[in-house]
Formats: structure tokens, sequence, C-alpha cells
């Protein structure tokens, strides 16, 4: 990512390049301005031959690969090596118009970018099966800044991630007021874009409050009929809503975790903000650490979105889920992969001795268990 003369390298760099071969279409997911269009830009200069770049604001654009028609889009693109569409979500029925370019042209290369996942993918996904790679691309990661500045400066910066988060432009900026302004003026003119633009929402004030309500709830479950009468609207209005934003990269489900153990919670969840700094922006608090009380809230937002990267950007799948009985026995995350349990516990203060729950002990007594704090979090993140 280019921000103020400044590349960041992104470990999708690599995926990206990898997975760019002939006759398939790479769709790189994101939010909104996580560094998508620089990346690629990034690929496309180190290409030879003919290269087309366009975006989905582009009405021509879009009524030609919106058209459906063979002739029209194939004799649009005749002669290119590589087609790159940004913004792909805003074109009507894209998946049909690549799947005709890439059939009917197989040598071509095809990439699209999305700031929406639910707008583009329910149209590339059945067009496009076995035709298409996904990849996705977050927000700077913390190995990503490792590999740029080293582990000690991301040990002292940290303070800045958990308020800040890490942006690109944010990571950039020269100063606090700079990025306290950037976080601003991606809350105002980008944070619900897509939604309102695609969704026929008319304002973003119903979405705002939610999401402030979310952000003080980080770490607990939410109560979809508490937040309905919070903001006077329906419960499944709720449920859409909360649906759209985590399509559109702002937050993030987490489900319960239960293997029908009839104490344990598994009907609520829990949301996360997908960067810190977008949190602190929707509640317009960038305060500093020692005059906060949700310091542990930031900790375990952070610890937990960072965790999803690593999973992601190292190929590894697992299933998510918090666990907690109903007599208030928790865990932050429980990982499963490979049939195994792994439980993490998130702390700020890493002299408070934690201890695995005795009901998640006895329950699931060949399951991992530990304590993530700001002295061990680099062994689980890196």
């Amino acid at each position: 990512m280019r921000a103020n003369s400044m590349w960041i390298n992104r470990i999708a760099y690599d995926n990206l390049n990898d997975k760019l071969t002939t006759g398939k279409v790479v769709v790189l997911y994101g939010p909104r301005r996580s560094g998508k269009t620089t990346l690629v830009q990034k690929l496309l200069s180190a290409q030879k031959g003919k290269v087309y770049t366009g975006t989905g604001d582009d009405i021509q654009l879009r009524d030609i690969l919106s058209s459906e028609d063979k002739n029209l889009i194939v004799n649009a693109f005749f002669g290119y090596d590589l087609v790159f569409i940004d913004e792909a979500q805003r074109i009507p029925e894209i998946g049909w118009g690549l799947k005709i370019l890439i059939d009917h042209n197989p040598d071509l290369k095809v990439v699209v970018t999305g700031s929406s996942s639910f707008q583009l993918s329910s149209q590339v996904s059945e067009p496009l099966t076995g035709r298409m790679w996904t990849i996705f691309l977050f927000p700077v990661s913390v190995k990503e800044f490792s590999l740029w500045h080293g582990n000690m400066e991301l040990l002292q910066k940290l303070d800045d991630y958990l308020i800040y988060g890490t942006y690109p432009e944010v990571l950039t900026a020269q100063n606090h007021a700079l990025k306290r302004e950037y976080l601003l003026e991606l809350r105002n003119s980008y944070l619900f874009k897509d939604i309102l633009e695609l969704e026929n929402i008319r304002n973003a004030s119903k979405l705002n409050n939610l999401l402030k309500l979310l952000a003080f709830q980080i770490g607990h479950e939410v109560s979809l009929n508490e937040l309905a009468n919070s903001l006077n609207i329906a419960k499944q209005t709720v449920e859409r809503y909360l649906d759209l934003l985590e399509k559109t990269f702002i937050i993030k489900k987490l489900s319960g975790f239960s293997r029908n153990l009839r104490k344990e919670v598994t009907k609520t969840s829990r949301y996360y903000f997908l960067d810190n700094g977008v949190r602190n922006s929707i509640i317009n608090n960038f305060n500093l650490l020692d005059t906060r009380n949700d310091l542990g809230q930031l900790w375990e937002n952070f610890c937990f979105i960072e965790r999803i990267k690593k999973q992601e950007y190292d190929s590894t799948p697992s299933n998510n889920f918090f666990w907690r009985t109903y007599d208030q026995q928790e865990i932050d995350l429980v990982e499963e992969r490979d049939g195994n349990l792994f439980g993490y516990e998130f702390k700020w203060n890493h002299r408070k001795k934690v201890k695995v729950p005795v009901a998640w002990a006895n329950a699931y007594p060949d399951a991992g268990f530990k304590s993530v704090n700001p002295r061990n979090f680099l062994d689980f993140l890196l």
C-alpha cells in the first residue's frame, strides 16, 4: 500500500501474483481504503503486455459488461492481456459479463476489486464457479508491520494501534492529529457508502447509532431485541443492518461454541470491529490509553481481528467462536482446527493470573488454553 510515498509490503501481494493466471478471475475483497487499488496497481506495473484499467463508476463500462452481449463484450476487450476493474460491485450482472469475457478469451487475465461482498459475491459466485480465485485484504496486519519496521517498533507503537488502528494512511500519517482527521473522514465519507448506495438506505444515522451500541459491547453478547428497542426499529431491520455491516467489512460476527452441553450459551453473538481506529471514530474517542475505561475492550478487539488476519494470510482454516456458560465462565476466542480445540483469553494486564475455566477443563480436557497479553501477543500473532 502506498501512502505518503511509502510502500508497505502486503502479504496478499504474493497471493495475488500467484493466482493471477489466464482464464481465471481474481476477486480482491476488502474494506474501503484498505489498499486494494494500490496493491493491484503495483502488480500491474510489473506486468508485460496491454493492460486495461477501469472502474465500476464508468457508465460505458457498466453498460458493456452488464449487457450479456457476447460480441460487444469480446470486441471491447480484444487485444488486452490483462483487465483490471476497480469497485466492480457497481456493475450489474458483472459475473455473467466476466464469464463471457474469459470463456471467449482464455488467454486473458482478470482482476476485480470490491468493497462490499454482499453485492459482488452474489453476482460472481454462480457464473464464475471454477473460474475464480478470492483474496481478502485487511487493514495492515501486525505481521506486515513487523516485516516493514521490525518487532521493537511494533511494540513501541502498540498504543497507537489500539487507538488509531492500522489503515495504511493512518500508519503513515505524521502525527496524531492527521490520524484523527483521516479516521473521521473515513467515518463520514466512506464507511456506509456501499450500503447507502446499493441498499437504498436513506441516511446513515441508524447505522451509525447501531455501531455506537456495538462499540460499547465488545466482548459481550449482543441482544437483538435490546438493539431494536434502543434504536426504535424492528428486530428484523437490526438483523439486516448487522448483516450489511459485516458484508461491507466494518464488523465481524463471532458465535457461541458448544458441543451440546446444556449450560453453554450458544444462541447469542458477539461483534468486533475490523479496525480499532474505525471503532474509536464511531464513538469519537481517541483519548490516550491511561485515561480510558475501555482498554480491555480495545485489547480484545485488536487481538481478535489480528488473529483473523493471521488465519486468512496463513491459509489456516479455523472455526472461530466465543465460549461462555450461564454461570459466567467464559473464554474470549475458541478456535477449532483439525478437530482440536484451542482457547484464548485476552488480558491487557500481564500480571493478572488467568486460570483455565473449570467447566471448560472438565468438558474439553484435551483442549489447549492460553492467556494473550502485551508480553506474549507476538507469539500469538506472528
